[in-house]
């Protein structure tokens, strides 16, 4: 059996799970299996690698920064960014070798691409976590100036605070991506604090969750005209990207 997995805390109706299982049994794969791992702290990740002889790892909240001191290399790419949400076991010298990736970005660019028009010229990313950082290394490489806002922003001059948002803040900005997890089921009723009001049709509001298919804040986006994306295009990119290093990075790595 060739096992692979997801590591997170908590994890609850997360999608990769049942995105793996329905790709191994599209591609007949009947020895390959895909687990949820849901570990309050990844001291627990050595033993876990071992118990299920794991070959490849998702990471997702909160473990996608703390993880990096675990591992044996990181990709050029998932250094930059500083997060690694894909993880790459190498067993071929006898003790697992860990590999890490970052695929969010890949998958974020892909299905933001697409939808970028001339007046998308800066971005609000909204929160400053893993996922933040994979969205400003994308927006980078698109040449896309963009400013982060965070509750942490007494930790960085870089970021602002929701209370420096104003309405002529967001006027200016017409992409705003929502990075936190601020709305996610079972938490609905919850959204960024931003004025909503200064809302045009010329924005792009898009939102890294994907359960519900439509959270408040794209909802509230939505009612003054702007056009909305949710986060489940994104994490089929990235998990498409994720098992394509799982097959082929030992070509690479031996």
């Amino acid at each position: 059996m060739k096992q692979y997995g997801l590591i997170g805390f908590p994890l609850t109706h997360s999608f990769s799970p049942n995105y793996f299982k329905q790709l191994f049994a599209k591609k007949k794969l009947d020895d390959y299996r895909y687990d949820a791992y849901e570990i309050d702290s990844l001291n627990q990740l050595e033993s876990l690698i071992h118990s299920h002889q794991l070959l490849g790892i998702n990471v997702t909240i909160p473990y996608k920064k703390s993880i990096l001191p675990f591992l044996h290399f990181i990709h050029p790419a998932a250094l930059r960014i500083g997060a690694v949400n894909c993880i790459y076991i190498d067993h071929a010298k006898g003790k697992p070798r860990l590999i890490g990736f970052n695929t969010d970005y890949i998958g974020f660019s892909q299905t933001l691409t697409p939808h970028l028009r001339r007046h998308h010229k800066k971005a609000l990313i909204l929160g400053s976590g893993g996922s933040s950082s994979a969205v400003q290394y994308a927006l980078s490489k698109l040449h896309i100036p963009f400013q982060v806002v965070s509750r942490a922003s007494l930790l960085s001059k870089q970021y602002i605070s929701y209370h420096q948002l104003t309405s002529e803040y967001i006027d200016a900005h017409k992409l705003i991506i929502n990075t936190t997890p601020l709305g996610m089921y079972p938490d609905m009723d919850k959204a960024p604090d931003i004025p909503y009001e200064a809302i045009s049709t010329k924005h792009l509001l898009y939102d890294l969750i994907y359960n519900p298919s439509e959270t408040l804040f794209l909802a509230r986006g939505k009612t003054h005209g702007a056009q909305t994306l949710n986060g489940y295009d994104m994490l089929s990119r990235q998990a498409d990207e994720s098992w394509h290093i799982w097959q082929t990075t030992s070509v690479f790595w031996d």
